[in-house]
């Protein structure tokens, strides 16, 4: 399955992912089975933001208010690896749950995109190919 990526989200994402260098920065995905058409940018509250991100409480919790009141679907996270690795880390692993949440990780010049799974790279991730446009 291939999902399609707005590409006005991808540079949102690389822009950002550039900004908060040496910081990792994250954010929400939002769209449906098939395609991601918006995403938001959040503060990055962990401990290391250099090491690892942590999505800010209030910006997750306010758009699952939103998407259950009949806004966007949140369909996964978004988060920048400043050393240039676009593929998820054992620490993203460790963090993930087996939801089928979309993660898409960025540096400044390239993405990938992940789903969240039972099992996969570093026990968590499928890859999922991706069409921009």
């Amino acid at each position: 399955m291939t999902i399609r990526i707005s590409s006005c989200v991808i540079d949102l994402i690389q822009r950002a992912a550039v900004a908060a260098a040496p910081d990792e920065a994250c954010g929400l995905l939002f769209g449906d089975d098939d395609a991601i058409d918006r995403a938001t940018i959040a503060a990055n509250v962990a401990a290391d933001p250099r090491r690892r991100f942590e999505i800010d409480p209030a910006a997750l919790f306010a758009a699952i208010r939103a998407e259950r009141a009949g806004g966007a679907r949140v369909v996964g996270y978004w988060h920048s690896h400043p050393s240039g690795d676009a593929a998820p880390s054992p620490t993203d692993a460790a963090m993930a749950r087996d939801d089928g949440m979309l993660w898409l990780i960025a540096t400044g010049t390239a993405f990938t995109l992940w789903r969240a799974v039972a099992a996969g790279r570093h026990g968590r991730f499928d890859p999922v190919d991706i069409s921009v446009g």
